[in-house]
Formats: structure tokens, C-alpha cells, sequence
């Protein structure tokens, strides 16, 4: 398994997401060698409480699509663009008219994401993925930037450098000196609002076969 995130790291990351509702700490997990690096959006409730990446119910789907491509999930490293589960508050009328205060997930916004962005940067840095497999805009864009979206470049490989965060007190990005292999899909929680998109899904999978036959020389 990657060695654990250098403690002042996360720590410094950890201060950066204070001002922000946000709760709990997920770590990436997965091989040093991974034949596929996941990148997702944020933890939900059930990973903050388990501290496993996409246990959830998008886990579940996800777990699928690996299943359809052949590849475990111990070959896989699984990191987010946040680190820690964005949350909003709801307030609901309970079944004896007492208001009732509940959580539920949402997407991180990006001063949320560029408190977390070193961890991301660390991650690609030491790791190197041969496959990097970004799900969803969220991904997608922090890797490469607000001209994509997901709509338009599924399915697609990619070979590009990524968005790295130049300086923590200006919150400026820089690209890589290096190239990496960016594979974007759709987020498997995607389906659950639009059943229609798992047909292109299956699609982009197919893709995704064959070029990690390709990379193996198979």
C-alpha cells in the first residue's frame, strides 16, 4: 500500500477546509503501483464513518464497472478531490411537527477544493499512475480545468498535464512538467438521477478495456 500522507500535510489541509461545512477525513487508499488511479469528488457519510473510499452506495456501482473491466479493486488507488464530506443543512418537519435538522452530501465548491488540492498534487506526484480515471465534472476539471466537461470529452482518453496548485496563499494553479493518461466517465451516482446515462458509461468502459489491454502489450 502508498506510504500515509506526510502528517503536516494533511494537518495544513485540514486547517484549510475550518472555515467551510465540511466534516470528517477520508485518506486515499490503494497500491503504490495501482494500474488505475480514481479520481472522485468528495467522501459521503458513509466513507467518513468507515474511512473507506466509495463504500457507499456509489461504491457499490462502481464496484461493478470494475467487475465489467476486469480489474480489482486492490489494483486500483482511490483518491478525491476533497478529502472531507461537503455537507448542507436541511431542516425538516418531523412526523410530530418537531423541526428536524439533517445533513446531506453536496459537491464541494472550489475554495473547498483548493483547500485539499497539495493532497491531490502529492498523490500523482509520488504514485505516477499509469491510468488516471477521473469521475464526473469534478474530477475531471480539477485535474484539467473548467474548459472540460464531461458531457463533451467521456469516454476519451486524454494525455495532458494536470492543474497543480502553484502557491497556498494566492490559491494560483500551475500545470505539470508532466503528461499523465486521463480517462474521464461519468460519476457512478450520476445514475441514480438519470438511468440514461449508464448505457454511455458501459460505452466508455468498453474504451477503457482496451487501452488498459493496450498499455500491458496484450
Amino acid at each position: 500500500m502508498m506510504e500515509v500522507l506526510p502528517k503536516d500535510l494533511v494537518e495544513q489541509c485540514k486547517k484549510r477546509m475550518d472555515p467551510y461545512n465540511c466534516e470528517g477525513f477520508v485518506y486515499g487508499r490503494g497500491p503504490e503501483d495501482p494500474e488505475i488511479m480514481i479520481v472522485g469528488e468528495a467522501p459521503g457519510e458513509t466513507e467518513i464513518h468507515n474511512g473507506i473510499p466509495f463504500s457507499g452506495r456509489a461504491g457499490k456501482v462502481l464496484n461493478e464497472f470494475f467487475e465489467y473491466l476486469g480489474v480489482s479493486r486492490e489494483d486500483i488507488y482511490f483518491t478525491s478531490t476533497v478529502r472531507s464530506r461537503p455537507f448542507k443543512i436541511v431542516h425538516k418537519e418531523g412526523p410530530d411537527g418537531e423541526i428536524i435538522e439533517k445533513k446531506y452530501n453536496r459537491a464541494p465548491n472550489m475554495k473547498e477544493q483548493l483547500a485539499h488540492a497539495p493532497i491531490v498534487d502529492y498523490e500523482i506526484r509520488h504514485i505516477k499512475p499509469k491510468q488516471i480515471v477521473t469521475l464526473g465534472n469534478i474530477g475531471l476539471q480539477r485535474l484539467l480545468g473548467k474548459n472540460y466537461k464531461i458531457s463533451e470529452v467521456h469516454g476519451r482518453l486524454i494525455q495532458a498535464p494536470v492543474r497543480r496548485l502553484k502557491d497556498m496563499d494566492t490559491n494560483e494553479w500551475t500545470l505539470s512538467d508532466e503528461e499523465y493518461s486521463i480517462f474521464p466517465t461519468f460519476h457512478p451516482a450520476s445514475i441514480f438521477y438519470n438511468r440514461s446515462l449508464l448505457e454511455k458509461v458501459y460505452e466508455d468502459l468498453d474504451e477503457l478495456k482496451k487501452i488498459l489491454k493496450d498499455k500491458k502489450g496484450l
